[in-house]
């Protein structure tokens, strides 16, 4: 067994101690899973509208497996439809259907008439619709007018087709494509979206901002610590002043200064993370270049003629990689707390992106109501994928630490 391990190298050995941590692994499992949950979008949402903003404010703030029927009323436009590729990580598609949650139905000759949903079932509250048929089930011309001989009926839709069909085919039709029962898994929010859908689409914000907020804190991190450790003298000692400078400032209080001079948005948050976060690289990285730069392949690279580029940027970082890779899951973790903090005070995503943060600020009031999962729901999302970089994170400490050895 000793032999099968001398054979590997450095990072094959590091994977096999890696895959024998098993939180690791699981939490590399789980942020694995909400990735591909972030790039589907909405081919695997029940919501798949943009953003997830379907809102029914009929059924506002309903428990996990509420059920309701509604009525699909078909709008008089063409509403053109993204491919495949459009409806991956942001992309939807439009609904083309005014959607009506509805108690009750029946027919009434060539008309729908339908008890639309209040939530309450009190008299006073009850509110009878009709529907012309042929409007709920085709996008109707405007200039059509539906004629009706006997029992049968004929028009036109938006797009120049006749339709000729009797008026039961047609209850029939609305039956099996305008009639639908939902079922809310996770509940509605206040505006009556959908939870489970809305929680999908904020693992997209959360690990978007992670990502490039990380990239861009080690970018720069990277640069100044491996510039002033290698160098030192008067530009380690800028670095340092730097460094020391932005360390003082409160991170939070940094980052919405940042994203107030940059405007709230969702991209202004990547920059704004990404600039708080680097001072913490930085200090790890300098370390590390003022260590290994009185190495001796450094000298010899040195007596050899090398560019200083090309020793540090080719001998010297590569060796720094492991304490970078492992401070990027903690620095992940850390981007999708403060995402969430900005979108919850409302300077983070702006409505109707679906934001962890901002979902507990529009569920909050049902904190102390039997609805308090709502608020809820979000706050454990935030804590999972935070648990799960920290976890694979210390995980990769371990597993990079070249003094301990994998056992048999």
């Amino acid at each position: 067994m000793a032999n099968k391990f001398k054979s590997n190298s450095l990072w094959q050995m590091a994977w096999i101690r890696l895959k024998r941590n098993r939180l690791a692994m699981i939490s590399l499992g789980l942020i694995l899973f909400a990735t591909l949950i972030a790039i589907l979008g909405s081919l695997i949402r029940p919501d798949k509208t943009p953003m997830c903003n379907d809102m029914l404010v009929q059924i506002g703030g309903k428990k996990p497996g509420f059920t309701v029927q509604v009525l699909n009323v078909r709008k008089n436009q063409i509403i053109q439809q993204p491919g495949f590729l459009g409806r991956l990580f942001f992309g939807g598609v439009e609904n083309e259907y005014v959607v009506i949650p509805i108690s009750s139905y029946k027919f009434v000759d060539d008309e729908i008439e339908v008890i639309e949903f209040k939530g309450s079932k009190k008299r006073h509250n009850v509110v009878s619709k009709k529907y012309k048929l042929a409007d709920v089930a085709y996008p109707l011309s405007l200039t059509s007018d539906v004629n009706r001989k006997a029992n049968i009926l004929s028009f036109y839709t938006i797009t120049g087709q006749k339709v000729v069909t009797s008026i039961e085919d047609l209850q029939q039709y609305v039956i099996e494509n305008n009639l639908e029962t939902r079922k809310y898994w996770l509940g509605t929010d206040r505006h009556g979206r959908d939870m489970l859908s809305r929680l999908m689409a904020g693992t997209l914000v959360s690990l978007a901002v992670g990502f490039i907020s990380v990239f861009i804190s080690m970018f720069i991190g990277t640069a100044f610590g491996a510039i002033g450790g290698y160098f030192r003298g008067r530009i380690d000692d800028f670095i340092i002043w730097l460094i020391n400078v932005v360390w003082s400032i409160p991170t939070l209080l940094l980052v919405i200064a940042i994203t107030l001079a940059l405007g709230k948005g969702f991209w202004q948050v990547f920059v704004a993370v990404g600039l708080t976060m680097w001072v913490e690289v930085a200090r790890v990285v300098r370390g590390q270049f003022l260590s290994l730069r009185e190495k001796e392949f450094v000298e010899a690279g040195k007596a050899l003629g090398f560019s200083n580029f090309r020793i540090i940027f080719k001998h010297v970082l590569p060796n720094v990689i492991g304490p970078i890779i492992v401070l990027s899951a903690a620095d992940f973790a850390s981007a999708i707390i403060m995402e969430a903090g900005l979108s919850f005070l409302g300077i983070g995503a702006q409505s109707p992106m679906a934001s962890w943060g901002s979902m507990i600020r529009d569920n909050n009031d049902f904190i102390y109501t039997k609805s308090s999962i709502l608020a809820i729901l979000p706050g454990l999302a935030i804590m999972i994928m935070v648990l799960a970089f920290i976890i694979l994170g210390n995980g990769l400490r371990d597993a990079l630490d070249v003094k301990s050895k994998p056992q048999s």
